[in-house]
């Protein structure tokens, strides 16, 4: 599962990441988002959207998407 802030939703560390590139000589980089990135082995992949929904990802804040052979 990739999960991620919502658009519109600050992203602090995106940000502090965009403001470093430059220093390190990135140029023309932007828009930088952070997420994170959940790996599971499961025997009922109808369970994954409730799972993301209820425990893994703040639905407020974060969107998810379902990634894998078998999603």
């Amino acid at each position: 599962m990739l999960i991620r802030p919502k658009d519109g939703i600050l992203d602090p560390q995106g940000k502090a990441v965009e403001r470093a590139l430059p220093a390190l000589g990135f140029e023309g980089v932007h828009d930088v988002r952070i997420g994170r990135l959940v790996e599971l082995e499961t025997d009922d992949l109808a369970s994954l959207p409730e799972l993301c929904a209820k425990l893994l990802a703040n639905p407020l804040i974060e969107d998810y998407e379902i990634l894998g052979e078998d999603a």
